[in-house]
Formats: structure tokens, sequence, C-alpha cells
């Protein structure tokens, strides 16, 4: 029972983390997530399969 209760309370830890992130950055937007930099979803040129960007790139969207 202990551990369940420590897994849910870590749980909303985590969660409380990420709300309080998306509140404080501008826009609610998380840096670095653009699919540029994501190897599996890069198409043949080597650019962003979703918007386009180039891996030094911005993302797009």
């Amino acid at each position: 029972m202990e551990t369940i209760i420590f897994s849910i309370v870590l749980l909303g830890i985590a969660f409380a983390g990420i709300a309080i992130k998306i509140v404080v950055k501008k826009n609610g937007r998380f840096s670095g997530t653009c699919s540029s930099n994501n190897p599996l979803v890069q198409n043949e040129e080597g650019t962003c399969g979703i918007c386009g960007a180039k891996p030094e790139e911005k993302c797009n969207s």
C-alpha cells in the first residue's frame, strides 16, 4: 500500500512540475520539441517531416 501511495505522490509531483513549466514558459511552448531534432521523423532531405525545418533551424509551426 505504501508503494502505491508513494507512486501516486511522485506522479503528482511530476505533473505539477510540467504544469508549472507550461505556465512559466512564454506562450506555453516547450523549447526543442520540433521533430527536426528527431532522426526517426526526418524525411530523405533531412528536414522535419511535419514543419519542414532543418535540424539547425527553429521549428516553423
